[in-house]
């Protein structure tokens, strides 16, 4: 701080860059230690060694309706006696206060003020030598504005702050480590919580996700990894966090349309976006009717639930395909038929599209003899370069079930690119190392630039 004198009311605007907070309007009180800000849903998160805070400021007094969520490391926890006599304890942290073009650094607690006109308290520890105070004037700095939360700028001016975010996991595999690692790399807390052991409180008031005994806290992000056997009870995990307000990299519609492949061709269809043609029918007596309206063998016959290249079967006669088709009906599973795109040749391409870009692309071909192009079936993948065409198709399928995460795998056709599949749950490792490409941080920017605080609506007289 320079040493230009400052002279301070008994009411001023401030700024807390450092928590996102660029107009406050803040108590000048000397009778005071330590300042204080309006605080709720406080919250510990982070190492033990090097534990953080999470909270909620409601920056304008009557404003319950905007919130900033804020994030510090956590100094200390103090007992603190108020002006009313009343002692309670509070968590501490340090951040810049910014003022009369001045920034010095001052420790903050955090508290309920929300029975106070004013959202912050400046104390002694704030107010160092070269400030003189004038305890019965007020707003001798210069006026800040609350229009700063209603304008776009506040979001591209909102700190880099540790987030907390939730992976939703049954694996310890390589793209679940990933995540973890990248993240906490970036200075977040990422926390793997076993999808099946959630459970919920449903009610109007306050929603809750419970694990293991105890409420899960208020994360910033949740990043969905649901394997295909758990999907409902996974999307209903989902649905929860969305009904609390957490942001969700997929949704739990997304998700559950990908996962039916009736349901994932109909949306595609919906969007006249390219696929491989198909057809579906649930009576045994439009078995020929139903390979008519693809075509002629060789034919695609696929379980509605396949995942990873299981339960995909290519029938190479008219012959093969009525007696795969038989078989599944006698197994009361859900199929449809498809076209198989000869020209493909076993490959496939995977467009990994995250917030409407596609960020890597890699082909997979087969193992011998195996039409399947699946990594995890003995395929190969190496980097390959797609077209414009390509890279629209691939963003226009994620677009269709708003998702912000996909895999999106193409066929390359005489007729331009088929959409064959949209996955909510790309592995990494296939991709990252085809690629050397770090997806994960990709993922991770744009996180980071979902969580950031949005321009509150002004309210109408």
């Amino acid at each position: 701080m320079s040493e230009a004198p400052l002279t301070f009311g008994w009411e001023e605007w401030v700024a807390l860059p450092d928590l996102g907070l660029p107009a406050i309007k803040a108590k000048v009180d000397t009778g005071a230690r330590t300042s204080a800000l309006h605080a709720h849903d406080i919250e510990v998160f982070g190492p033990a060694k090097q534990p953080k805070v999470r909270f909620n400021v409601h920056p304008i007094a009557g404003r319950e309706d905007m919130a900033i969520t804020c994030s510090a490391p956590l100094v200390d926890r103090r007992e603190v006696t108020s002006s009313n006599g009343e002692t309670e304890q509070r968590f501490v942290i340090t951040s810049e206060l910014a003022v009369g073009g001045q920034n010095w650094p001052i420790e903050i607690t955090l508290t309920n003020r929300a029975s106070m006109s004013s959202r912050m308290l400046l104390g002694r520890q704030a107010l160092n030598d070269y400030i003189s105070i004038s305890p019965t004037e007020k707003h001798l700095q210069p006026e800040l504005n609350y229009e700063d939360y209603h304008s776009a700028s506040l979001k591209r001016r909102a700190p880099n702050r540790a987030l907390r975010i939730a992976v939703l996991s049954r694996e310890d595999n390589y793209s679940t480590r990933r995540l973890v690692e990248v993240g906490e790399a970036r200075g977040h807390t990422v926390e793997v919580i076993n999808t099946t052991r959630c459970y919920m409180a449903i009610n109007a008031m306050a929603p809750e996700v419970h694990y293991d005994g105890k409420r899960l806290p208020r994360y910033d992000a949740v990043i969905p990894r649901i394997g295909a056997s758990i999907t409902p009870y996974g999307t209903a995990v989902i649905r929860q966090f969305e009904t609390i307000g957490t942001y969700c990299v997929n949704g739990s519609a997304g998700i559950t349309a990908s996962r039916d492949k009736l349901h994932a061709h109909q949306v595609l269809a919906s969007k006249k976006i390219g696929m491989p043609t198909t057809a579906f029918a649930a009576s045994p007596k439009d078995t020929s009717n139903l390979m008519g309206l693809v075509g002629t063998a060789p034919l695609i016959v696929k379980l509605l639930e396949s995942t990873q290249g299981k339960g995909v079967v290519l029938a190479e006669t008219k012959k093969a395909a009525e007696s795969v088709i038989d078989a599944f009906r006698g197994l009361k599973a859900n199929f449809l038929v498809q076209d198989f795109v000869k020209e493909a040749a076993g490959e496939d391409i995977r467009c990994l599209v995250i917030a409407g870009k596609v960020v890597a692309a890699m082909k997979r071909t087969g193992a011998e003899g195996d039409f399947r192009s699946n990594l995890h079936r003995g395929g190969s993948a190496k980097v390959v370069r797609i077209t414009k065409v390509e890279r629209e198709s691939a963003v226009r399928a994620a677009r269709a079930f708003g998702l912000g995460k996909a895999g999106v795998d193409l066929l390359r056709s005489e007729a331009g690119p088929k959409v064959l599949e949209v996955n909510s749950s790309p592995g990494f490792e296939g991709i990252e190392k085809a690629t050397g490409k770090d997806i994960v941080g990709k993922l991770y920017d744009e996180v980071e630039t979902r969580v950031r605080p949005q321009p509150a609506r002004k309210r109408r007289n």
